[in-house]
């Protein structure tokens, strides 16, 4: 599969990995509905792409994501003065329909899609990290920060809110103290902090960076099953919503009996016993079992 072109990423698939890089260092990769629209174009194309086992994520030059393009000035977020948010422009706010699908925060949107994805992503965070460089990784599954990164929840200092669902992922991750903490200061923080709190799962020197996050992707590719991967992947991230423990034995149960059956789980077990590499067959394109994607049912049967 061929992507882009892209005028603000830039994207490299070898040895199963896809690099997608945020690709405007003169601007500290500075965030904007360019880059929004191509982020969510990568990743809804790569859960059709085989040949693509992990994506990694990270910035070029200095910075990993330095927030918002703040070049509009004042109007930067005002959807009903900004150009550069004219989609998004339903009117003054003292007569504007709440339920306009038109609201929708482009953050969330980028965040959602990498939801929805069925590759592990993982997060090299190679230098600065607010705003939406901060909450962009909160859908990753593994993030990884050189000891130069920094993070800064800042919306209350630009006079805004937590954006891109991070009401939802950020307290999960580390707690809603914590949570509420690095929002309500908006203080920008070092790779340290992020660790002790759970938001990175290590730190590393900055030319150790993009070498540890692909070994990670690689122990994955070399020694999973890409089918088990998307299935568990959208069953631990969406059993965070679950009531009760039985919604997850269901979707368990259904997952064990459909992968038990199956060419991959014959030779997970083979190469397991004969001592050598698997060498899975099934394909995310080609083989989810038919229960997928069981969020969408109206009840669990």
């Amino acid at each position: 599969m061929t992507y882009g072109p892209f005028e603000q990423i830039a994207v490299h698939v070898e040895h199963g990995i896809l690099m997608l890089t945020l690709d405007r260092p003169d601007k500290l990769n500075a965030y904007t509905a360019v880059m929004q629209r191509e982020l969510i174009d990568v990743f809804g194309e790569v859960n059709t792409d085989d040949a693509v086992r992990a994506v990694i994520v990270t910035g070029a030059g200095r910075a990993f994501c330095a927030g918002a393009d703040l070049s509009s000035g004042a109007d930067t977020f005002d959807a009903t003065t900004n150009p550069a948010r004219a989609d998004r422009n339903v009117g003054p706010v003292e007569t504007v329909d709440w339920s306009d699908e038109r609201l929708r925060d482009g953050g969330g949107r980028v965040t959602l899609a990498i939801f929805e994805c069925l590759k592990p992503v993982i997060a090299a965070v190679n230098g600065a990290a607010v705003g939406i460089g901060a909450t962009m990784q909160l859908a990753m599954d593994i993030r990884i920060a050189g000891r130069e990164a920094r993070y800064g929840f800042v919306f209350a200092r630009r006079g805004i809110v937590p954006e891109a669902a991070s009401s939802w992922f950020l307290p999960r991750l580390v707690g809603i103290s914590k949570a509420l903490e690095w929002c309500y200061s908006g203080r920008v923080f070092g790779a340290e902090e992020a660790l002790k709190a759970g938001l990175v799962s290590e730190v590393v020197d900055h030319e150790e960076l993009l070498s540890r996050a692909k070994a990670i992707a690689r122990e994955i590719i070399e020694n999973t099953a890409p089918v088990s991967i998307a299935l568990t992947r959208q069953m631990l991230w969406r059993g965070l919503t679950m009531d009760h423990p039985m919604e997850a034995h269901r979707i368990d149960s259904r997952g064990l009996y459909a992968r038990g059956a199956s060419a991959d789980a014959r030779e997970g077990v083979a190469s397991f016993l004969e001592k050598r590499p698997p060498h899975f067959p099934q394909k995310v394109s080609d083989d989810m079992p038919s229960y997928f994607p069981w969020w969408q049912e109206r009840k669990y049967s």
